[in-house]
């Protein structure tokens, strides 16, 4: 039954696997919504995904001849219909570009994303939310979307300075979490927070200049955080038209890195709210 579904690609040029190659120095991203996945566990949640028909839908495996044997399972998460191709390692590696030793790949899409006012008219009447802005880096991007999963996070929306989640790396960094939780991307970040402000959200604004302690946040139905990018922080005009908290800490360290403040702030008001 697995042997039936196995590929073989016998050479890098084979046009069946093209959106995998040299996948290090380019990147599916932004191409129609598609993405590559990289390593099990991620390959976990978008089989996931897609059999709960979320919008996210494999295309593709491409897998080291190796390792199928212990991966029966994961195969099988995907439908019959989606290929599943295998090489020999040095086939593999010369596909992508560099020594791939998890062996274990996928393309996937997203379908289309909702507009920021119609992400907002979907969320439950009680939610948290993250609104992150200005945040260029992978790692920060997939770290928060780690912690956002983690923490009961309803959705993310970032604003159009924001890098793309569907990134490989980023994708990465969150251990898949980007294609499980909710997101929307687009747009200035004045227009998503005047947005979550319309909808009934009260906007806390992470900075480490904030005027209330991340754990005196009052609890309400709905809250969002904002997030804004490491060095800089978020600008003057987000910080004095919302209210701020901060996460204490040493004064020998002026600030944390973004996806570790957004674990910490998570982590609090989702504790205060009740949902861990």
């Amino acid at each position: 039954m697995l042997e039936r579904r196995l590929v073989t690609i016998e050479s890098p040029d084979d046009p069946r696997i093209a959106e995998f190659r040299d996948i290090r120095e380019r990147d599916l991203t932004g191409r129609q919504g598609r993405f590559i996945a990289e390593g099990t566990v991620v390959l976990r949640v978008l089989a996931r995904a897609h059999s709960a028909g979320s919008g996210v839908r494999a295309e593709k495996l491409l897998l080291l001849r190796s390792r199928v044997g212990g991966l029966e399972d994961l195969i099988a998460a995907f439908p019959e219909d989606i290929p599943v191709y295998v090489a020999e390692p040095e086939v593999l590696d010369a596909v992508a570009g560099f020594h791939l030793h998890r062996g274990v790949l996928a393309v996937g899409s997203r379908g289309a994303v909702p507009s920021v006012t119609e992400f907002i008219a979907g969320l439950s009447a009680s939610s948290l939310i993250v609104a992150a802005c200005g945040i260029s880096n992978h790692d920060n991007i997939g770290a928060i979307f780690r912690n956002a999963a983690a923490f009961g996070a309803e959705g993310v929306l970032l604003d159009e300075t924001c890098c793309d989640p569907l990134y490989r790396k980023a994708l990465r960094v969150s251990v898949g979490s980007v294609l499980s939780v909710p997101y929307c991307r687009g747009g200035t970040a004045e227009a998503t927070l005047d947005a979550l402000a319309d909808g009934g959200f009260d906007i806390w604004a992470l900075s480490p200049s904030g005027q209330v302690e991340i754990r005196q946040i009052e609890r309400s139905q709905r809250i969002a955080l904002v997030l804004g990018t490491e060095g800089e922080g978020l600008p003057e005009r987000i910080l004095s038209r919302f209210r701020t908290a901060r996460i204490s800490q040493s004064p020998s360290l002026d600030s944390l890195n973004v996806g570790t403040s957004s674990g910490i702030a998570l982590y609090t008001i989702a504790a205060k709210l009740g949902q861990i």
